[in-house]
C-alpha cells in the first residue's frame, strides 16, 4: 500500500509588532462578545432568521453572512475582532453535543 505522508510545518512569527496586533484583537473580540451577550435578548427577538455581525461593539444584520460583514468592515475597518452568528427563524431550545 502506496503511503501518503502527512507534514505538518509550523510558522513561528513572534515579531513584536504581531503579538501586539494578536492582541489587540483579542481584545475588540472580547468587547463585541460582551457587548452581544448584553444584548442577545433583543437582537434574538428583532434578528429572526437573519445573520448578525458584532463589530465596534455595534449590531450588523443582513440575509447573508457576506453582507453583515460588509457592513460591518465599511464601519469599522480598523476592527479585526468582530464575529458573526446566525440567529435562527424558530425559537427552540438546542443541544450541541459531539457524538461518541
Amino acid at each position: 500500500m502506496k503511503e501518503n505522508p502527512i507534514v505538518i510545518e509550523f510558522e513561528n512569527s513572534d515579531s513584536p509588532e504581531e503579538v501586539a496586533a494578536s492582541r489587540e484583537q483579542d481584545k475588540q473580540f472580547d468587547r463585541n462578545s460582551d457587548w452581544l451577550q448584553s444584548h442577545i435578548l433583543e437582537i434574538g427577538e428583532n434578528c429572526r432568521g437573519k445573520c448578525i455581525c458584532i463589530a465596534g461593539q455595534q449590531l450588523f444584520v443582513g440575509d447573508t453572512v457576506r453582507e453583515a460583514v460588509a457592513q460591518a468592515t465599511a464601519a469599522h475597518p480598523e476592527d479585526k475582532g468582530w464575529f458573526t452568528r446566525y440567529i435562527y427563524k424558530e425559537k427552540a431550545a438546542r443541544i450541541y453535543a459531539l457524538p461518541r
